[in-house]
């Protein structure tokens, strides 16, 4: 992982928009809601376009991401919505400058896409959480998530399942990767297809009917993509069904793993929707319903400017 210093009040952090576009009011309360926590957000106006379905064409919402990667005065870059896109942005990184330029990268749902690859081919730290248009409308567990992420320096995260669900116990140490179960789905068979292997897997989701998460689970399955996983992690299914299906579903694809499962991180579509950094090594207690980071994500020392 690579030498990320902490935020810090009056940082300049960029926002980027790789997927769809976005509701201008409920972006400008957010984009407020970042100002109150003491960062100065850059906007670029390309953020704002609409090409259909999209937050403009896919090589300029490429170009802003490179771009923001390559401004040494931008700290940290945020997203400003899902929807769809993410994937498309891929063969336009300049994973070099990004490499040569690390900095957190924060997003969720669509940009699961984004976070996998920025991870996998960088080693950044990237964060799976809320997005510039839900931050406003946010609960104080989500907020105050936030901000002990990013400002308290000193203190490793704990997030606690809610409820606790223990699909099967056991305790393991591994680093963190996963997010938005669809898009991790339809990475596989691509040069961008993420290996699991070693790590503990987080994953959400938001409107799929449990026969479509079954289906996406088997594929991942058959392609040999769950095998070697240390452990996984459910979050949110909002509207997906009765979470009893959910972990039946997860047990039967699971049966013959001997690896902890545990459902109930406050994390995905919905609230809250905790901070859940990724790359980064993590303890899962199934039993107690715990996973506990083993560090601070970034560094507390003297900030260099």
């Amino acid at each position: 992982m690579a030498f990320i210093q902490a935020p810090a009040a009056g940082d300049r952090i960029g926002i980027v928009a790789p997927a769809s576009p976005f509701d201008s009011e409920a972006f400008e309360s957010g984009v407020a809601v970042l100002r109150s926590m003491g960062f100065h957000p850059v906007v670029p106006e390309a953020v704002k376009k609409k090409t259909g379905y999209l937050a403009g064409a896919d090589k300029t919402r490429a170009r802003l991401i490179n771009d923001m990667f390559m401004d040494p005065s931008i700290r940290l870059i945020w997203c400003a919505r899902g929807g769809y896109g993410s994937m498309r942005c891929l063969p336009f990184i300049d994973y070099g400058a990004v490499r040569a330029n690390p900095k957190p990268f924060i997003g969720a749902s669509d940009v699961t896409a984004m976070l996998m690859t920025l991870y996998i081919r960088c080693g950044i730290p990237v964060i799976h959480g809320p997005m510039v248009v839900s931050f406003a409308g946010a609960d104080a567990a989500t907020y105050h998530s936030a901000r002990h992420l990013l400002f308290d320096t000193t203190v490793a995260v704990t997030i606690a399942a809610d409820p606790s669900i223990v699909i099967r116990g056991g305790c393991v140490r591994a680093p963190v990767i996963g997010g938005n179960l669809t898009t991790l789905s339809h990475l596989m068979g691509t040069a961008f297809e993420p290996d699991f292997s070693g790590h503990l897997l987080f994953i959400e989701d938001i409107g799929e009917a449990p026969y479509r998460i079954d289906r996406m689970l088997t594929q991942m399955r058959m392609a040999g993509k769950l095998s070697n996983m240390a452990g996984l992690m459910l979050g949110r299914f909002s509207d997906c069904g009765r979470m009893t299906d959910i972990r039946h579903i997860i047990e039967d694809i699971c049966s013959g793993l001997d690896i902890p499962i545990l459902a109930g991180i406050p994390a995905g579509h919905g609230r809250p929707n905790l901070m859940v950094p990724m790359g980064v090594k993590a303890q899962l207690d199934a039993d107690s319903g715990i996973l506990s980071y083993d560090l601070p994500l970034f560094d507390n020392r003297t900030r260099v400017s």
